[in-house]
């Protein structure tokens, strides 16, 4: 499980959007986003750059927290 932080992700929309750049990366990912700490937990074999790539493709910059 990875953690990462999206300071831009703010509401419904942004939490579908994060979801579904990770499951363009790995449709079998599991992903916990947490709006109010802004955050999302990621259970993936994928590489963390893919998806960080994937997610700024998305418009959202994220950290690992």
């Amino acid at each position: 499980m990875r953690k990462l932080n999206i300071p831009d992700m703010t509401c419904g929309h942004c939490k579908a959007a994060v979801e579904k750049a990770v499951a363009s990366v790995d449709a079998n990912a599991k992903v916990a986003v947490d709006l109010d700490t802004r955050t999302v937990e990621i259970d993936s074999s994928a590489d963390m750059a893919v998806i960080l790539s994937a997610l700024k493709e998305e418009g959202y910059e994220a950290t690992q927290a």
